[in-house]
């Protein structure tokens, strides 16, 4: 299960199918190792995107430094 402090209404249906396309694209461009899964990963843009925060905002949500956000986005 994904937790984020911020109650967000969105449906675990989205949230898999934005992780799902997050998991194809790291296999076939050969990603290497990240900070967040790709189901984290699908979270922190989607909290992002609907909560129009700065990075540095996300990025203290999700207990990371913001060149890591930048780079997970």
């Amino acid at each position: 299960m994904l937790f984020c402090r911020a109650a967000l209404p969105l449906s675990s249906r989205t949230l898999n199918y934005v992780s799902g396309v997050t998991r194809r694209h790291r296999k076939s461009i050969g990603s290497r190792w990240r900070a967040l899964n790709p189901g984290q990963q699908a979270l922190l843009v989607l909290v992002y995107l609907k909560e129009g925060e700065t990075l540095a905002q996300v990025a203290a949500r999700f207990g990371m430094v913001t060149a890591m956000t930048c780079r997970a986005g």
